[in-house]
């Protein structure tokens, strides 16, 4: 799929319409028949439509999006940290006063 600038699209799309336009002109100029005459008239209101909404479409601005965080992991992993970094705190404590009662670190129980 090609990516087409917004005001090239909204350029090239306002051609078509106008030559749809100027052709629906020139069937109502050379035609007498009431019905071929009904059924321009409707082109032409359905063209305008379709070019008013091709205008509100042509001013939507996209947002800029943000990159994703690793999957959504960057926040969950933050609140693991604060979370575990007590318990780490407390798991070294709990070595060292083993270490203490082993003797030193020479392993004697």
């Amino acid at each position: 799929m090609t990516q087409t600038d917004i005001p090239a699209w909204r350029q090239a799309l306002q051609l078509k319409l106008m030559a749809a336009l100027d052709a629906a002109w020139a069937i109502l100029d050379s035609s007498d028949d009431p019905a071929e005459i009904r059924r321009v008239r409707e082109r032409a209101k359905a063209l305008g439509d379709l070019a008013t909404l091709a205008r509100k479409v042509a001013l939507i601005v996209p947002t800029p999006r943000a990159k994703p965080a690793a999957a959504g992991l960057g926040s969950v992993w933050e609140e693991a940290q604060t979370v575990l970094a007590p318990v780490a705190a407390q798991a070294e404590i709990a070595r060292r006063a083993l270490d203490k009662l082993k003797g030193g670190r020479r392993g004697r129980i």
